[in-house]
Parts: structure tokens; sequence; C-alpha cells
């Protein structure tokens, strides 16, 4: 169930780095997938990333990514555990640069009317079972609340930014989540 913007099976964690949605549209979901540091899993950093507080000296990456304002609506992690930084009727500042073609024409600026979805993972080490299940009770969620989000409206970031990013790459398993997500919208 998502009420006031907030899913209620994930804990919440705020992050900053969001704003309005410039016409209120929340119309697709876009899947990435993320480590840190790179090709590894576990630990704070990803929930520091997004709040602004990830320590630059704790690894060498991090001192290239500090800056960085970024967010998604929520993160799954390898357990399946479920962490929104986002209400979903906020803008997150997940994509970037991006652009799609969505069935009514070429749209660009993605953020303004998608929700994001990080995976903990990298876009070589195969996905696990919980992290499929609970994308898919998150997914369902999702279309129960927001109508304009169907299975065909939820796409990748390697899709609306080909030349900059592959995630959730080539490990994760589409036609799995859309099973999984049959089974969690019955």
């Amino acid at each position: 169930m998502i009420e006031q913007g907030w899913w209620q099976s994930a804990r919440r964690v705020a992050s900053p780095n969001h704003n309005a949605r410039p016409a209120g549209e929340v119309s697709a979901v876009v899947l990435h997938s993320i480590s840190l540091p790179p090709g590894e899993f576990g630990g704070e950093h990803i929930e520091r990333l997004f709040t602004n507080t990830l320590d630059p000296e704790a690894h060498p990456f991090f001192a290239e990514i500090a800056g960085l304002r970024v967010s998604a609506h929520l993160l799954i992690r390898r357990d399946g555990e479920a962490v929104q930084f986002v209400p979903f009727d906020r803008r997150a500042w997940h994509a970037g640069r991006s652009r799609w073609f969505d069935g009514r024409g070429w749209r660009g600026e993605l953020n303004d009317f998608s929700v994001g979805i990080e995976l903990e993972g990298d876009e070589v080490s195969p996905y696990r079972e919980a992290q499929y299940r609970t994308l898919a009770r998150a997914l369902a969620a999702l279309c129960r609340t927001y109508p304009e989000i169907t299975p065909r409206r939820v796409t990748s970031h390697a899709r609306i930014a080909p030349l900059r990013k592959t995630d959730p790459g080539p490990a994760f398993d589409w036609a799995y989540l859309r099973r999984c997500l049959s089974e969690a919208i019955m």
C-alpha cells in the first residue's frame, strides 16, 4: 500500500535530493543497478550517497562521486529489503540526461514523470530471488496507485540513456520479473 507517496513496505530514509514534479505526472518506472564501492554489496554507502553524507575518504572511488546530488525513490537490497528515499509524488534525481519513446512519442527528462528504482547489484552478478519478489510487489503497488504505470511502462536506465548507461545490465532477467509481477498483481 502506498500512502502519501510512501510505500508502507519500505524503510524510510529521507533524501534531500528531490523537488516537485513539473506536471505532477507519475507514469513510468526506470530500473537501475548500484553498488558502492563498485562490485561490492551491503553496507551503508548507497544510503549515504543518496543523503549527501558519503565520506569521500572512505574509499578512493567515493572521492570521485562525493559531490553528486542524486537519489532514487526506492533501493532494493540484495536480501529484498526496500528502502525509500523520496515520496513517489516527488521528482527524484535518478535518470539524468534521458530520452524514451513511450508509445506516445519521444520524451526527455524522465525524472519529471518516472519512479526510479535502484537494485543493489552490478551489471554482471545475478540478481537475487528476494530482489525480484520485492520489486514485483513494489511495481504492483505502483500500478494500483498510479494507473498510468503499467508493466509496459517499466524500462531500464540502459534504454533511456543508451550511450551513457547499461544498467541494470544483462544479469537482469526481464522475463522472470514479468512472471513475478503477474503473480503480484493477481
